[in-house]
């Protein structure tokens, strides 16, 4: 906290513009009215539609080689996590070598060790965070594992199957939902590093971290090939 004097206006603006573009996009890709109609909402069209064909079948080699690949790719990004982590606590450590490399880059580098401080632990947080969000995605996609092997042989039209598609397909989107979260932690997290050049840079690139959210899950080409949309 005695650090936060060293915050000039410039500074608290763009912290501001940080979390608004961090919570804002969160909240209307999840909640808003247009969440369905993004890359997310529509996949979990086809995760109901995998989990009603994944009852249908008598053998589930498929459904969990798919489930494992996707757990390796979270596992992947929780294990980087670490190493991101690991790093950013040992830069604490060093600050005052950091910093004398800061104040060599052009843009006016990272100001003071207090200020330098503030700016390695919003870096710390972000990605504290997807750390987080990359081990309970994890932690559900198991769970969905467990789910695939208690699932019961049917197709849709029963009560008792189309409850545990729903069941399956709910699992598999929490998952997901955790993953895409740790992925936008990451891309903010490298948007907090502008800070380490200018307070300018955390603003602008925090707004380009969410116009290229934006493109991605609203106008991708990926988006119109799962609508098949031309």
């Amino acid at each position: 906290m005695h650090a936060l004097p060293h915050l000039s206006a410039i500074d608290w603006i763009s912290l501001v513009t940080f979390f608004a573009s961090w919570a804002g996009y969160a909240w209307f890709s999840e909640h808003s009215r247009s969440s369905t109609d993004s890359l997310i909402g529509t996949s979990r069209h086809y995760r109901l539609q995998w989990a009603y064909s994944m009852l249908e079948r008598d053998v589930r080699v498929m459904d969990s080689t798919l489930i494992g690949n996707l757990m390796t790719s979270v596992s992947f990004y929780a294990n980087t996590t670490i190493y991101i982590i690991a790093g950013l606590v040992a830069a604490l450590g060093a600050s005052d070598k950091l910093l004398s490399l800061t104040a060599e880059l052009p843009f006016g580098g990272a100001g003071n060790r207090e200020l330098l401080e503030i700016k390695l632990m919003l870096l710390l947080a972000s990605f504290v965070f997807a750390y987080f969000k990359f081990t309970w995605s994890l932690r559900q996609f198991n769970l969905l594992s467990i789910l695939v092997g208690a699932a019961p042989v049917g197709k849709a039209g029963d009560p008792g199957i189309d409850r545990f598609a729903q069941r399956v397909a709910v699992t598999n989107n929490l998952a997901g939902d955790d993953f895409n979260r740790g992925i936008r932690a990451y891309y903010f997290g490298l948007a907090a590093s502008g800070w380490l050049l200018n307070p300018l840079a955390l603003g602008g690139l925090a707004i380009l971290v969410l116009i290229v959210l934006f493109r991605r899950d609203y106008r991708s080409p990926a988006l119109h090939a799962l609508r098949d949309e031309n």
